[in-house]
């Protein structure tokens, strides 16, 4: 059942130049009210196949069978037998007619329910075919043309910090990864705050009991040096990791699986986020990651014998996603999770002589879930562009992996044209994703894009009913309100998330002033309370 109520809608304007009396009056002028589903709990799951998975066995393009046959003679899909392809949709379009790998029964399931696309030929421009490189370039959002945008955070991150900007101090991580030991540069924010929490070979249900007999008290004077300021930075992180813990262990606790999943480690991931869905955690962006797929050789088992690597990595995808879709079908939470799959790049056309492939550029995406339109975006790709010359490789992008997030974040999350542009940007061409959005990906009902993404003219920028200035600040701060209150209740937080000041202060004049002369310099998140409701401002000490 779709679940719908009523969203508020805001929008972007500057306030510099407005007085706390003009801004007041300004506020109350935007009213709009919208029927909008509700968005609040939806959250996105991206499946890492580390290594570069082989797309052209994987998604068998079957309009040019006799081509990929003679370029891959030993470890091809075979077109008949016992492991032939799969043929996705009959009553697709020539160019589009694609066999799946006989691995990928699960994914067909879900083809044929109506809640799997296809992305053909996913990449970006001046593809790097390092493993480290073209995985940065993935988590960072750039293209492998220009770093600017954020060669050292995350598009995750910064995606989070502004989009999410009122869970930030929340006592639950925005982002939960697993499967790998090294956290995902996709989390790492601007502000350099603490967005996720790696639960790779930890048992959800004790972590906090783990943590918590690890550490002893934090030291209680911390000097001012290089030193302090490391001793800090571990003293705020540990800190912050505790109060997840406890949340994760908690819910973890309260979820359940409905169903059984296959003995495979990427079920085993599938399934902790299942559970801690199941038991309400507010996660938005989940990770996790199968690894094996640099299949330079061993990728069959032997000549025209499909069986082997590759087959044993797809099978579990397949196995793993179904269970994990049927799962939360039967909790009554299909309707708010999507999940893709993406690699760092794909393989060459051409087999390498040792029963594998090399790096290639371009690769498929699944996009998968109940608010997923089913079918196949972009045509199969031209194996006729792979020769001697070019190293067997095909060089057209029908899609940037950048626009199918930004796809997703707008027309499934919600967010408005300005947090995608600072999200994503293509700075070499000076384009916007948000007017390269792939048509028919979510389905209408769950699409939030006509009439939902904010839009007013609230001078603030958002919908905000507090103004935190100067900022940035040198030693003086202020906080006012649109409307006449005679105390005001805050908490400051320092980047990482610790708590420093929480406190009620009556009001003087309009305002309270706070001398935070003792503060060094950096970003703080004030939070500003209000009965039950409370807004996050993030606030800059120079």
């Amino acid at each position: 059942m779709n679940r719908r109520n009523f969203i508020k809608l805001s929008a972007s304007a500057s306030v510099i130049g407005l007085t706390p009396l003009q801004l007041q009056a300004a506020l109350k002028t935007f009213t709009p009210y919208f029927d909008c589903p509700d968005i609040s709990n939806r959250k996105l799951v991206l499946i890492n196949l580390a290594g570069g998975n082989d797309g052209l066995n994987t998604v068998i393009p079957l309009n040019q069978y006799d081509a990929y046959s003679n370029l891959r003679p030993t470890i091809k899909v075979p077109i008949s037998g016992t492991n032939k392809f799969i043929t996705l949709d009959s009553s697709l379009p020539e160019n589009q007619q694609v066999g799946l790998h006989p691995a990928l029964s699960g994914m067909k399931s879900l083809y044929d329910k109506g809640w799997l696309r296809v992305l053909q030929s996913v990449g970006y421009p001046s593809q790097n075919k390092s493993h480290f490189s073209s995985a940065d370039l993935y988590s960072t959002g750039n293209d492998g043309n220009s770093l600017l945008n954020g060669s050292d955070t995350g598009w995750i991150g910064r995606f989070m910090e502004r989009y999410y900007d009122n869970l930030v101090v929340e006592p639950f991580p925005l982002g939960i990864q697993i499967g790998s030991n090294k956290t995902s540069l996709g989390f790492h924010g601007e502000e350099a705050h603490g967005l996720s929490i790696n639960l790779t070979r930890q048992d959800p249900a004790g972590f906090y009991s783990i943590l918590n007999d690890l550490g002893g008290p934090p030291p209680l004077n911390i000097p001012d040096s290089d030193y302090g300021d490391q001793l800090r930075y571990l003293t705020n992180t540990d800190a912050l990791t505790n109060t997840y813990a406890q949340s994760i262990s908690n819910t973890f606790q309260k979820g359940k699986n409905n169903i059984s999943y296959p003995d495979t480690d990427l079920s085993n991931q599938l399934k902790t986020v299942a559970r801690l869905m199941s038991g309400d955690l507010e996660t938005k962006v989940y990770m996790v990651r199968i690894s094996g797929f640099d299949t330079h050789d061993s990728q069959v088992q032997d000549l025209g014998n499909i069986i082997g690597k590759h087959h044993e990595l797809l099978s579990s995808l397949s196995d793993s996603i179904e269970a994990f879709i049927r799962d939360l079908e039967s909790q009554n939470l299909a309707e708010d999770v999507v999940g893709l799959t993406f690699s760092e790049f794909g393989r060459k056309v051409k087999e390498n002589g040792n029963l594998g492939t090399d790096h290639g550029e371009i690769a498929p995406m699944f996009v998968f879930g109940k608010p997923v339109k089913g079918g196949v975006s972009g045509t199969n790709p031209d194996l006729s562009e792979a020769t001697d010359r070019n190293n067997y490789q095909i060089k057209t992008v029908q899609y940037d992996y950048r626009q199918t997030f930004a796809t997703l974040l707008q027309d499934f999350i919600g967010a408005d044209n300005a947090i995608i542009d600072a999200t994503f940007f293509n700075n070499s061409l000076n384009q916007s994703f948000n007017d390269l959005k792939i048509d028919d990906l979510v389905k209408s009902v769950y699409n939030v894009s006509n009439g939902c993404i904010p839009i007013t003219n609230n001078p603030l920028g958002e919908d905000k009913k507090w103004l935190v200035y100067p900022n940035p600040f040198k030693d003086i701060v202020h906080i006012t309100g649109v409307q006449r209150v005679e105390t005001i209740s805050y908490r400051i937080y320092n980047a990482a998330g610790v708590l420093l000041i929480e406190s009620t202060d009556l009001v003087d004049e309009g305002k309270i002033t706070l001398n935070l002369r003792h503060f060094s310099s950096g970003m703080y998140l004030f939070v500003i309370l209000s009965g039950s409701e409370k807004e996050v401002h993030k606030v800059v000490k120079i």
